[in-house]
């Protein structure tokens, strides 16, 4: 048996209400969740599960209503998003790719269905839900195979789209460079490849709406012989991008210049950091993966040291395949990273979720093992007296980049934390007239003490070892 809750938007009368305009003047397609629950069905629950889902009207489902949706089985190792936070998830999802949400609904069954996920019987219903406020498009917070797809589709006679089709479509929406376009080309080729099967007229036409976009989607066509083509293209452009990222690591690393990571789930903040860090103008947003390219840049620590601060992708929960694998020249900056920054959002109550979430991909990556940082992220919306009870530890710092709080404790910490071009604590004795070397200990070097005698300079500083190297015959026993 199943059960489940559904809630749209005011039905509308008369004609068929005009999409939405967004911000960018694109018209917003309506779209209509579809969240879903598997869980054993239990002795005690099976009176509860028996009852028919209703359509109610309300901005929001209530979290409480679905409290007791979590499996009452042993608990996951790793903490695991509620069916009801995973449609709260896939509702911002949505709103990053443009669309208006008009409609939800929340399904709960003992185990999936091989032919509609869901049922024909709840699957009719979502289609006169989803008609009844002019849905465009129905989007399942769940993947889907081919011939689920199909077969929703027929029932509901309106364009379905899943999780992955839907983060791809944000990827392609925010890609600028075209190292990222053909990353996010890729991803999308590999996905819809195994979907072409009885779909060609709507892969051989250009697409308008979410799930549609893309710098792939001229080459789309219903020959697969011409699409395998395309991939073995676009994999050659990207290997030629990784060759070129690793001439430039060459270069980078042949100077003793540490590179720091920033990772995090999606919307943490991780611009807003980098930002701040490095005065840089990276796009900030409250949008999901508004971030995609990846930018580095040079950061100054307090001990003068010189480090590289790279901003990447975020992650999500269930992250496609298809993409960590398209991403893989993006995130070998990640791999190569002396220290990573995990940047993690300590106002959301899914945090710790959250974070279960990046350590996968991280472990997917083979880079779990590297030294990191955990930056807890915008303390800033948290109540006072949660804020006033926060303490650093050794491998947490809490900050609000937003406000500027903490963001001095987190250079002192990263300046101890590496151990490239290491410091060490010398003193020199520089004649006055070598003004050059002079001037390079100012600036790269931390001076305690300073004194003049016979047309020299006496200096204790703490410099780094290319540093050092540089005034070794001014050096003093």
């Amino acid at each position: 048996m199943s059960s489940s809750r559904a809630k749209t938007s005011r039905k509308t009368s008369g004609a068929r209400p005009s999409p939405s305009p967004s911000g960018d003047g694109v018209q917003k397609e309506r779209a209509f969740l579809v969240g879903l629950d598997y869980r054993p069905r239990s002795r005690a629950a099976s009176g509860a599960n028996n009852a028919k889902g209703s359509l109610t009207s309300g901005a929001q489902i209530s979290r409480d209503s679905f409290a007791a949706s979590s499996p009452v089985s042993n608990a996951p190792k790793i903490p695991e998003f509620s069916a009801q936070e995973s449609l709260d998830e896939l509702r911002d999802l949505a709103s990053s790719a443009g669309a208006e949400i008009v409609g939800e609904f929340l399904q709960r069954r003992d185990r999936p269905d091989p032919a509609t996920l869901i049922g024909r019987g709840k699957l009719e219903e979502i289609a006169g839900a989803a008609a009844s406020v002019t849905a465009d498009l129905l989007l399942f917070d769940h993947d889907l195979t081919a011939s689920q797809q199909r077969n929703i589709e027929k029932v509901v006679n309106t364009r379905v789209i899943d999780r992955t089709q839907l983060i791809l479509d944000i990827f392609a929406r925010h890609a600028r460079t075209r190292e990222g376009q053909l990353q996010v080309e890729l991803a999308q080729l590999d996905y819809m490849l195994p979907r072409l099967t009885g779909r060609g007229i709507e892969m051989s036409q250009l697409g308008g709406g979410i799930g549609t976009r893309g710098p792939g989607e001229t080459q789309l066509e219903t020959d697969k012989r011409k699409i395998y083509r395309r991939i073995r293209h676009v994999k050659e452009q990207i290997e030629n991008v990784r060759r070129v990222r690793a001439q430039q690591r060459q270069r980078r690393e042949a100077i003793p210049v540490a590179t720091v990571a920033l990772v995090g789930y999606t919307n943490a903040g991780k611009s807003t950091l980098f930002n701040v860090l490095t005065k840089a103008a990276v796009l900030e947003s409250p949008r999901m993966f508004a971030t995609l390219d990846p930018t580095i840049r040079a950061v100054a620590l307090p001990s003068k040291r010189s480090v590289l601060l790279s901003d990447t992708v975020g992650f999500i929960r269930n992250l496609p395949h298809t993409l960590v694998t398209a991403f893989r020249a993006t995130l070998e900056e990640v791999q190569r990273a002396a220290l990573i920054l995990q940047v993690s959002d300590a106002s959301s109550p899914l945090s710790v979720e959250q974070d279960a979430q990046v350590d996968r991909v991280l472990k997917e990556l083979e880079v779990d093992g590297k030294p990191r940082l955990h930056v807890m992220n915008k303390i800033d919306l948290l109540p006072s007296a949660q804020r006033d009870g926060l303490l650093d530890d050794t491998r947490s710092v809490y900050i609000s980049a937003a406000k500027g709080v903490g963001i001095g404790t987190l250079l002192e910490r990263i300046d101890e934390m590496l151990s490239e071009d290491a410091l060490s604590r010398i003193r020199v004795r520089v004649p006055q007239q070598e003004g050059k070397i002079l001037a390079m200990l100012e600036a790269r070097s931390r001076i305690y003490s300073r004194r003049y005698s016979d047309g020299s300079v006496e200096l204790e500083v703490e410099a780094p070892a290319s540093m050092v190297r540089k005034v070794k015959q001014w050096l003093l026993k």
